[in-house]
């Protein structure tokens, strides 16, 4: 870019608090030679040397004008926004210094905007991973803290980029260090894989399989648990319910008779085996007829003091009881089949092998360090930066339980952490990909529980070292609550109406024309804007290295290639498995 040239002639012809809109006569003089102007661009509006307005062009528009000589002429006028002021070098965030009438306006140098950028952070702050998209020549840094510390979100259509820059985030954070010492930094990445993509870009990550994970049922929280067993829209839930939360108490304090204080939702071990034991006895209970808590079997006729009494003995074993006489003996309340069917439903979820990962042998012996260690990165001989839960092997119908769980319990480790040491020293970065299906704008009971866990993070995670970075490629579906705390946005390339308009409404009045380019976008462009940006720009990440597995099949060349055979046993046995 060189000087513009001395015949420019455009002014400021309107000034509004957050617009400027610039008459220019001759674009062609206007623009510098070796760059055409378009929306992005940006402008430097002085009123001395010393102080000029920087401003991002947000449209063009062309007015036909009558000249002295009644000659009809064009006069292109752009609108754009303002940045930030620069002065004596410095750039700085609002345009208060800029005295009114400004007297000159010049599309900015690539050397001014350069320097901004340059000078932008401090070096300890500043985080690399792109460059500004028409100057690839220019390093695009954010402040580090407010990139992570401030919630991130990353919306784009397929295709887009979108694995590719949440991979070179990760991978610039992870190598980033404060002094040459050796070994790892001290980041914390928990990325949630829903199509099996990361590994391949994180070869020393700690990627937990669905074979791998171990995830005791003991962790479910009360929402967790009534959405694994109960189902939504049966009659009987509210008395299956409260049957559900006395059982699991009854359970958990027999299991643990030092604890002084259980609740139904109280992370501790408790035997299953005994929680079924216990339903399948008050499906076939019987009882005296005129003494609800006299139980007969065939053996014994024992008299409890309560229910609780009662229900504590119905875990213990398999009781046979005396069949039911007139006048004498009674079926119990709940032997009248109104919970076959829930005790049905539970039995069968707690003996599916695919549910191993939270009801089977390995997860029932982990204790609770070691299920926080898998999780964070401490796992005893794998310690990494980066964690990786493989979420392409996990049931869809338990998959939000799954992403509830993992959320909720790395959300209480932070605070829980911070409460003890006061003070958050190893802070998290959870990354949600595909976030809109599992945190989606639904009232849908399916969901409930990975929406209040996400929501939380995204609202209060921050006080206590927990940050977010919601990916997704219909981000209209993802929850309004998550995105509306997000203070980082990369924009990339949209083509839904839908999501544009919601990309739109999300960002600040005066930024939203310029969501009207992210259909144009190319592939690893992306609009950035938030706290940790500088101003808002068009950049584009640069490739990482190795790169995540989610590059387009190449259709067309594999269909011209001869013919391949497919061996369908082997497919069929890992389906099956």
């Amino acid at each position: 870019m060189g000087n513009a040239s001395a015949t420019v002639n455009a002014e400021v012809i309107a000034v509004f608090p957050n617009r400027v809109r610039i008459s220019v006569d001759d674009l062609a003089s206007f623009r510098h030679a070796e760059e055409s102007l378009r929306v992005g661009s940006y402008l430097k509006v002085s009123d001395n040397e010393n102080v000029a307005l920087i401003c991002i062009i947000e449209s063009f528009g062309i007015e036909l004008r009558e000249d002295s000589e009644k000659k009809t002429r064009r006069i292109y006028v752009i609108d754009a926004y303002p940045l930030g002021t620069l002065k004596s070098g410095k750039f700085r965030r609002g345009g208060d210094e800029l005295a009114i009438p400004p007297k000159k306006v010049t599309p900015a140098t690539a050397k001014e905007v350069a320097a901004i950028f340059e000078s932008a952070f401090k070096e300890p702050d500043r985080f690399k991973f792109a460059v500004l998209a028409r100057h690839r020549e220019i390093d695009v840094p954010v402040h580090g803290d407010h990139f992570f510390n401030k919630h991130i979100a990353v919306v784009g259509a397929t295709g887009s980029g979108k694995s590719h820059t949440i991979a070179q985030i990760v991978q610039s954070a992870v190598c980033a260090k404060s002094t040459n010492y050796k070994g790892m930094n001290n980041s914390h990445v928990i990325i949630f894989d829903i199509h099996s993509e990361y590994s391949s870009a994180f070869p020393n990550a700690n990627v937990i399989g669905v074979n791998d994970l171990q995830l005791p049922f003991w962790l479910l929280n009360a929402d967790e648990m009534e959405e694994m067993f109960l189902e939504s829209g049966d009659n009987n839930n509210y008395n299956q319910e409260s049957l559900l939360r006395t059982i699991v108490t009854i359970c958990k304090e027999r299991s643990n008779p030092s604890e002084t204080k259980l609740y139904f939702d109280s992370p501790v071990k408790f035997k299953i085996e005994e929680m079924l034991t216990c339903l399948a006895n008050l499906t076939r209970e019987t009882k005296d007829a005129d003494n609800p808590l006299h139980v007969k079997t065939k053996t014994e006729d024992k008299t409890f003091a309560s229910d609780e009494e009662k229900l504590g003995w119905f875990c213990e074993a398999h009781k046979d009881f005396a069949p039911p006489e007139r006048s004498k003996i009674n079926k119990g309340a709940y032997a009248d089949g109104s919970i076959d069917k829930f005790v049905r439903r539970l039995t069968s979820k707690i003996r599916n092998p695919r549910l191993n990962f939270l009801f089977g042998e390995a997860p029932g012996k982990a204790s609770f360090e070691e299920v926080l260690q898998q999780f964070t990165g401490y796992a005893k001989g794998e310690e990494s930066n980066v964690t990786i839960l493989d979420l392409s092997g996990i049931p869809f119908e338990v998959l939000s339980i799954t992403v509830s769980l993992v959320t909720r319990l790395l959300f209480d480790y932070s605070y829980y952490y911070r409460r003890v040491k006061s003070q958050c020293d190893t802070p998290l970065l959870l990354v949600f990909e595909e976030a809109h299906k599992y945190a989606p704008r639904s009232d849908l009971a399916r969901y409930r529980s990975s929406l209040t866990a996400i929501e939380r993070v995204a609202k209060e995670g921050r006080k206590y070292g927990t940050s977010l970075l919601i990916a997704s490629q219909r981000p209209s579906e993802v929850s309004e609550t998550i995105f509306s705390q997000c203070s980082n946005f990369l924009a990339m390339r949209l083509t839904n109406p839908d999501d544009q308009a919601y990309v739109k409404r999300l960002l600040p009045d005066t930024l939203g024309n310029l969501t009207s380019g992210l259909p144009a976008l190319e592939a690893g462009e992306a609009l950035m804007i938030g706290d940790a940006s500088v101003m808002p720009c068009v950049v584009y990440v640069t490739p990482c290295k190795p790169e995540p597995s989610s590059s387009d099949i190449p259709y067309f060349e594999l269909w011209k290639k001869e013919w391949r055979s497919v061996k369908f046993s082997e497919i069929a046995k890992d389906w099956r498995q």
